[in-house]
């Protein structure tokens, strides 16, 4: 493996009935709080009272930025760091999925600077300081409640890009799996692509000697294998909701990257698909990843046999490693069309007509992915494989 150094200092607060931890973790942080959720699940399923309540009692002074998007947008944090201007904010509490802790952070880093909060998204600037803020998670799938990176979309430009800094991690995170009980079986399947993602991009990397690492990620995923499926059957169930929900959180919060970078080529042909599109993030995963992995089985075929033996149990007597790759890359493939998830871009009535538009925001920064860098030709074949 290659030298590294870790940090993560978001404090983890887990388990049946947490909520009751805001009431220590916000006196830590100031008076006035920004409430920062989504389209309104959180009122349907009580959840929204609950922290409100926990809040008054505090007594503590609320502010509310609602209706954040799934791909969350530029001009939705905008008006977030508007608000924590003018107000004097002194911490944020991001309520709901990934995409309201990602606006959430932005804000944060965007209440502190004085120029266009976008200039940390396209790498023209780096924060310097950020507002605290804190989560209560809703959505078994992104890991943003456990790291530092955050996915922003410029519906204007339509681009979209992952960003993060040392300064943009939660200071908690409360997951009771209670409050994921209420997602719907199409977001929960995304949670569970999304998650698997996760784990993909960090398996498939060029470091030596990473065997912990290996079956680390390989035991999550076979976890989320075993569980999904039951969970599908019983969305109430505590036991299975409180398994992928740690399952999401321990995806992507670096603990299973010591020791190497992932490859993350296919999130960034993602990012461009859902940024021309507006499709869900996990979707288009569940789309191009098989598509990925196919294309790069000559790089390192042993890599995705390996994956192919251990986590899909391919049988692989009589057969070379190129054939058991692409016998585990098919039974990804399955397992994903069997809960749901979708198989094609035409499922999302997208053809070949912008895949020119989609190479070119791919390209922004040159060619990209650490385990096999792909250009233009490398993004086209990808995307016509996926039609």
């Amino acid at each position: 493996m290659n030298a590294f150094s870790f940090y993560n200092p978001v404090k983890l607060i887990f388990g049946k009935d947490q909520l009751e931890a805001l009431k220590n973790e916000i006196p830590n942080y100031g008076n006035k709080v920004l409430v920062v959720y989504g389209g309104g699940s959180i009122k349907k399923n009580g959840l929204y009272d609950e922290v409100m309540a926990t809040l008054n009692e505090l007594n503590v002074e609320i502010f509310e930025l609602a209706g954040v998007e799934p791909n969350p947008r530029l001009s939705t944090a905008k008006k977030g760091i508007e608000i924590c201007k003018k107000e004097n904010i002194d911490m944020l509490l991001a309520v709901g999925g990934g995409s309201v802790i990602d606006c959430t952070k932005l804000i944060a880093a965007g209440a502190k600077y004085d120029g266009d909060a976008w200039d940390f998204v396209t790498r023209k600037a780096a924060p310097k300081e950020a507002l605290p803020f804190g989560t209560v998670l809703t959505l078994a799938a992104t890991g943003s409640e456990m790291n530092a990176g955050s996915v922003i979309t410029n519906e204007e430009t339509e681009e979209k890009f992952g960003w993060g800094s040392p300064i943009t991690f939660p200071k908690f995170s409360i997951l009771d799996p209670t409050y994921t009980k209420s997602v719907p079986r199409d977001q929960t399947v995304y949670g569970v692509v999304d998650m698997m993602s996760h784990m993909f991009e960090q398996y498939y990397h060029n470091a030596s000697n990473t065997p912990v690492q290996d079956q680390m990620i390989e035991g999550v995923l076979r976890a989320v294998i075993e569980t999904a499926p039951k969970l599908l059957e019983d969305l109430q169930s505590f036991e299975h909701r409180e398994t992928v929900l740690f399952a999401g959180t321990m995806g992507l919060n670096n603990f299973l990257q010591m020791g190497y970078n992932g490859d993350w080529a296919s999130h960034n042909i993602e990012h461009a698909v859902s940024a021309i599109y507006d499709i869900p993030h996990a979707g288009g995963l569940a789309i191009l990843f098989p598509q990925w992995m196919r294309h790069n089985v000559p790089v390192n075929p042993a890599r995705f046999a390996q994956m192919a033996v251990r986590v899909f149990d391919v049988d692989p007597a009589d057969k070379s490693e190129e054939q058991i790759a692409h016998e585990g890359i098919d039974r990804l493939a399955e397992f994903w069309a069997s809960i749901g998830a979708p198989s094609s871009l035409k499922d999302y009535d997208i053809d070949d007509s912008r895949f020119s538009d989609i190479v070119d925001k791919t390209l922004v920064y040159g060619e990209f992915g650490n385990f096999n860098k792909l250009n233009g030709e490398d993004v086209k074949k990808i995307l016509q494989a996926s039609l």
